[in-house]
């Protein structure tokens, strides 16, 4: 398959997606577009032999390279636009998230991929897991039976928002990035939420801060309260707080046992099961991947784009992260419960 990567030097995990083109075996060729020309060094030291075009405008690059798939990075208020451009020109998507500023320019990104029947897939790369999806085999086979609660944090580090070159980034200003934290990296767990329970969220309420005192306008700590369908209740504590790495944690409790699991870390996953007639309590470890689990995200999205297997998130499950995250932004904006439209 011949990929087209959209970036620029500002776009977000551009070294990863360049890693994980060059290691795909089902990837032979990788079409560059970065109207700076700024990273089209990096994207050769990367792609090696795969490398075989370097564009400046994504017409040509969808003119002359010819992607079977797009694999679009870029700041969150330049992302709608390249994605259309894509769409348009029926080639499938994988979008790094958040892709827009305002959910209501994705909204309209998944009504034409629907239309044209094209895959529109938000990187929630955490879906090929192998811990997540343990987990969500469990849940899927009643191990816990019905579920009560769930509890998610992810904290990255503070220490990064210090540097002011960062604080200017797109990141860290809502007119580019649209949000803070909880839109850039608590959105894994949102989605984690709901792919893992398979129960949508159906009301947030929450609070969004800036703790850290740095002068930037969008939250680096937010704390949510979710309601679900079949009404389980749940917390997510989404934030920069450490000095360095990050930590995280997933666990949900249901009517015949618990789990728990760090999956940024890869500790061993723990479950527990009165159903169990022998050893209640189980632990599972993994080990870490080269590329984490952004390899095995690629990897489906390409084959999803070859018709080998499902795409691994559809265009309104992404969609719908979003919706649960700027409803939460309304909500502790408003200091009102909000519910979360289909």
């Amino acid at each position: 398959m011949r990929v087209g990567i959209v970036l620029r030097p500002e776009s977000a995990h551009r070294d990863i997606y360049l890693s994980v083109l060059y290691e795909m075996d089902e990837v032979g060729e990788v079409a560059v577009c970065d109207e700076t020309g700024v990273t089209f060094g990096e994207a050769e030291g990367r792609l090696g032999g795969k490398l075989v075009g370097r564009y400046r405008d994504m017409g040509e690059l969808l003119e002359r390279g010819r992607p079977e798939m797009a694999l679009v990075t870029l700041e969150a208020f330049r992302a709608p636009e390249a994605i259309k451009l894509a769409l348009d020109a029926g080639v499938p998507v994988l979008a790094e998230k958040p892709a827009c500023v305002d959910v209501g320019d994705f909204e309209r990104l998944v009504r034409k991929a629907e239309e044209k029947g094209l895959p529109l897939m938000l990187a929630f790369a955490m879906r090929r897991s192998p811990m997540v999806l343990k987990a969500k085999e469990l849940v899927e086979g009643g191990d816990f039976g019905r579920i009560y609660g769930v509890q998610a944090h992810f904290i990255a580090d503070q220490t990064r928002i210090r540097d002011r070159r960062i604080q200017e980034s797109w990141f860290f200003r809502k007119a580019l990035g649209g949000g803070g934290h909880l839109l850039w990296l608590g959105c894994h767990f949102v989605d984690m939420i709901s792919f893992v329970t398979g129960r949508r969220i159906r009301k947030v309420a929450g609070f969004t801060s800036v703790v850290g005192g740095q002068p930037i306008d969008v939250e680096d700590a937010a704390a949510v309260s979710l309601e679900l369908e079949e009404g389980a209740v749940g917390n997510l504590l989404s934030a920069y707080f450490l000095d360095k790495d990050k930590h995280s944690l997933f666990a949900l409790w249901g009517e015949h046992g618990w789990l728990r699991m760090c999956p940024h870390e890869w500790t061993p996953l723990e479950w527990y099961s009165d159903l169990y007639t022998l050893s209640p309590l189980r632990r599972l470890s993994y080990q870490e991947g080269a590329w984490d689990v952004y390899l095995p995200f690629v990897r489906s999205c390409v084959q999803a784009c070859r018709g080998e297997e499902p795409p691994p998130i559809a265009p309104r499950e992404g969609l719908y992260v979003l919706k649960v995250i700027h409803a939460a932004y309304k909500a502790a904006e408003t200091g009102k419960t909000q519910e979360v439209g289909l």
